[in-house]
């Protein structure tokens, strides 16, 4: 048994170093250790006892990258091949050295470099720590999270050098030595936005998720979710559904949340009877979900409170109808498919007990928590320091789950370790963002956009949409957020969409690339565990996530389904129709619905889903009609109009 898990473990490593770019750290890092260790540590208890009272935001975020940079060079090879070979070679802890001099070169003479110098001018010495600094974040980037963003941070910074010319794109223009200290000596770059929240809310959430994990709080989601639908019409598939939505929530990576809930819940499903792609998929899609379920989601959320300068609260409230529709979708084509497959659910002797989950039910208090400190209007610092300190008082609850000081101390090291990419990611999309501001390009890109899809509302949507999906296959959730929130969403707010609605529509859009072919990273770490042909994976989470491509649309020409000063006059029928959109739409691509469906019906359900989606009362209403159509046609072809059925429509 004990070598099976090993086994286990050994595959999910090799899968997430695989499809997960930020998981692809050195392991034997032989006389190192203890410096990683104490870099880690000492990061991590920086946040902790700066969170009630932080630095002036640039000291806060050098000291923040200083770690984070260090770290990386520490931990990430120059080469993925060079992972598994033993110690860290030189130049790696000469680069460790030089970005924690860069940084700390930063804090000690801020006043000077943020303040005077601004005036006076910088001299060489600046200079050459402002070069520096770029190429090995540049460089650090390239490592943690992949190439792709360091390309589109390269192609900002010879934008900002060499754009001035470019018809209907042009600026003011910048030197090369101007360029470089604006990015670097700003606080509308580098230290801009994005890792001024990474140095403060996002550190401690991910804190958080490490806390979670340690009081073994996935395998209760995993026994919670088989208790709720095990007994149901495909319930393990139901249950993986659900079971990683809510590990989603603290992992915040789809991928890494796919192989953590995947090696558990994708070989229950293949043993079911569905097939392997529909397995990897479904795994797949509700882990991508993750990210946009409430109360934690992705750390790009934490990102748009200081975007569009709203609370938490504001967040969390607008992203419950847009979550529970996603997992709406999912759930219901796992019960189609189900049906389709005559895949029916377990044994109640199989499933955990009532009195068992209530139990462990102490575990969930973490999260109810963060959510009582947030909904009290506290700050979400203050609520993750909450969030923190009980998760660490009940894992002292269980011998299975306590902590010892070696166990403390490896906590500590791995808050660390777990925000490397974020740190890096946020620091380069601070380039971009800085780029975007100082030459205004974010207006130009939008006023393009506009032009293009010929002043069409509809077209501009189409136009972001799929800008969001391309830059989502090479950009990770968090920088993808920061870009397009800088590009892409004024486009649509030149519509008079609201700020929040056109942020979420890039945010859901950023996301969904993670199963979007051909580059779905979530669905080939699924296909990897269920040995499944990788892009039929891809295609079928597409399928299962269908919702996820819509509901942006809805809710950007009904923001109403965002809970902004929604009426529950209003909202009512409008959360009906989506639902009812969704089981149309789900049915449709799952190709079932009472029975297998035929050509003409199958357009019937995807043409009434779509149309019942539609803020408006005649197309819903067409909808509705061809919704009920179908059903009582399928219903009489079935000839269960005269007989009972063994089961209803949606158990």
């Amino acid at each position: 048994m004990a070598d099976n898990n090993k086994l286990n473990d050994l595959s999910q490593e090799e899968l997430l170093k695989k499809f997960d770019k930020e998981s692809a750290y050195r392991t034997n890092l032989g006389r190192w250790m203890i410096v990683v260790s104490l870099i880690g540590i000492a990061l991590t208890i920086f946040h902790l006892v700066t969170a009630g009272n932080p630095y002036r935001s640039v000291i806060q975020g050098a000291i923040h990258l200083a770690g984070g940079m260090s770290l990386i060079f520490l931990l990430y090879p120059i080469k993925k091949s060079l992972t598994n070979r033993k110690g860290i070679p030189f130049y790696d802890v000469i680069l460790a050295f030089i970005a924690l001099f860069v940084n700390f070169y930063i804090v000690y003479n801020y006043d000077d470099l943020f303040r005077s110098s601004i005036i006076a001018g910088y001299d060489v010495i600046d200079k050459t720590v402002a070069i520096t600094f770029i190429v090995l974040l540049l460089e650090g980037t390239r490592r943690a999270v992949g190439l792709p963003i360091v390309v589109i941070a390269v192609l900002a910074i010879a934008y900002g050098l060499w754009g001035s010319g470019i018809p209907n794109f042009g600026h003011a223009g910048f030197n090369f030595d101007r360029l470089m200290t604006q990015l670097v000596y700003s606080s509308e770059a580098i230290f801009g936005t994005p890792i001024q929240i990474s140095s403060t809310y996002i550190y401690l959430f991910l804190f958080f998720g490490v806390m979670l994990v340690k009081t073994n709080i996935g395998q209760f989601f995993n026994d919670l979710a088989f208790g709720l639908t095990g007994k149901y019409t495909g319930g393990t598939a139901k249950a993986a559904v659900v079971a990683s939505g809510l590990q989603g929530m603290v992992t915040g990576s789809s991928v890494a949340n796919t192989v953590s809930s995947g090696s558990f819940t994708i070989p229950m499903m293949k043993r079911a009877g569905f097939k392997p792609e529909f397995a990897a998929a479904t795994e797949a899609s509700a882990s991508t979900g993750g990210q946009i379920m409430p109360p934690i989601m992705g750390a790009a959320a934490f990102i748009m409170i200081e975007t569009i300068n709203v609370s938490y609260n504001t967040i969390i409230v607008a992203a419950i109808v847009p979550a529970l529709l996603y997992f709406t979708g999912v759930f219901i084509g796992t019960h189609f498919e189900a049906r389709k497959l005559k895949i029916y659910g377990q044994p109640k002797s199989e499933l955990p007990s009532a009195r068992d989950l209530l139990k462990r039910a102490d575990l969930t208090f973490p999260l109810v928590a963060i959510l009582f400190m947030l909904y009290s209007g506290y700050t979400p610092t203050t609520a993750a320091l909450w969030g923190i300190a009980a998760a660490f008082a009940i894992s002292f609850l269980r011998r299975d789950t306590r902590l010892s000081i070696k166990g403390m101390v490896e906590t500590l090291e791995q808050g660390a370790r777990i925000a490397l990419p974020v740190i890096a990611a946020c620091a380069s999309a601070g380039i971009i963002v800085g780029i975007v501001v100082f030459t205004g390009l974010g207006g130009k890109i939008a006023n393009g956009i506009i032009d293009l899809a010929g002043g069409q509302f509809f077209l501009v949507m189409f136009f972001t949409m799929i800008a969001c999906i391309i830059l989502g296959m090479g950009l990770p959730t968090t920088a993808n957020y920061v870009v397009t929130a800088s590009l892409a969403a004024p486009a649509l707010m030149a519509f008079d969409v609201p700020e929040i609605a056109a942020h979420f529509f890039v945010f859901y859009f950023g996301i969904v690339a993670d199963i979007t072919p051909p580059v779905c990273l979530a669905a080939y770490a699924g296909a990897g565990i269920a040995r499944a042909n990788p892009m039929k994976a891809g295609v079928t989470s597409v399928k299962l996530a269908i919702a996820a491509f819509v509901i942006p649309y809805i809710f950007v020409t009904n923001p109403v389904l965002l809970l902004q000063d929604a009426e529950w006059s209003t909202l009512i029928p409008a959360l009906i129709t989506a639902l009812l959109g969704m089981i149309g739409v789900s049915a449709g691509m799952i190709n079932y619905f009472v029975i297998k469906n035929n050509i003409l019906e199958r357009a019937a359900l995807l043409g009434g889903g779509i149309m019942l989606l539609l803020p408006n009362l005649l197309y819903s209403s067409i909808g509705f009609v061809l919704l009920a159509l179908v059903y009582t046609i399928q219903r009489i072809r079935s000839g269960k109009g005269k007989n009972k059925p063994e089961e209803t429509a949606v158990s």
